[in-house]
């Protein structure tokens, strides 16, 4: 498993969501790590904002973002707990067409050898909707880079092998043509 060198990178187009009912652009530092990872890999910031701990207003960035033709990712940082405001699984529910299990089991899998039991507090996320990749990493900086730096790094480079998720970006949607 590594970069193989002999393929083209294809940068994707990234947009970033902090869910916090106390974070500001002054404050939001796990959306600043998670912003600069991204860039720092060659991919676009797309866009970025800071929603409340509140479904609906989650759900109108996912929408917006994965109507955007623009925009192949979406990462949200924070609500991924279990106390009454955290709903960012909630809002992502509500939009996804498939889930990406792999994604909250193996987060939690590299979590567990930094945290210990603690990560089954996490409730962190990874599907699909609307040909737009949807992934929900918990709030703490820690996590962020945890969350980016073991997994969706490599993911999101189209030269990682022996698959990665951007080689099957194009065929995220077959199951529309089908249907002519």
């Amino acid at each position: 498993m590594a970069i193989d060198q002999t393929r083209r990178f294809v940068p994707v187009s990234i947009a970033v969501l902090t869910v916090s009912d106390t974070r500001t652009a002054a404050n939001d530092t796990s959306g600043d790590t998670l912003a600069a990872r991204v860039q720092a890999a060659g991919h676009t910031l797309a866009d970025r904002a800071i929603a409340r701990d509140d479904v609906p207003a989650i759900e109108a960035y996912l929408r917006r973002w994965i109507a955007d033709p623009a925009v192949d990712v979406v990462i949200t940082t924070g609500g991924t707990g279990i106390t009454g405001r955290d709903v960012t699984p909630e809002a992502f529910e509500r939009v996804m067409e498939k889930r990406i299990e792999g994604f909250g089991e193996l987060f939690r899998m590299i979590s567990f050898s930094k945290i210990g039991t603690s990560t089954m507090q996490s409730r962190a996320i990874g599907g699909v909707a609307g040909g737009t990749y949807l992934f929900a990493l918990p709030g703490s900086t820690g996590a962020v880079k945890d969350g980016w730096d073991d997994i969706l790094v490599s993911q999101l480079d189209s030269r990682f092998r022996p698959c990665n998720l951007v080689e099957l970006m194009p065929r995220l949607q077959e199951h529309l043509n089908a249907a002519e």
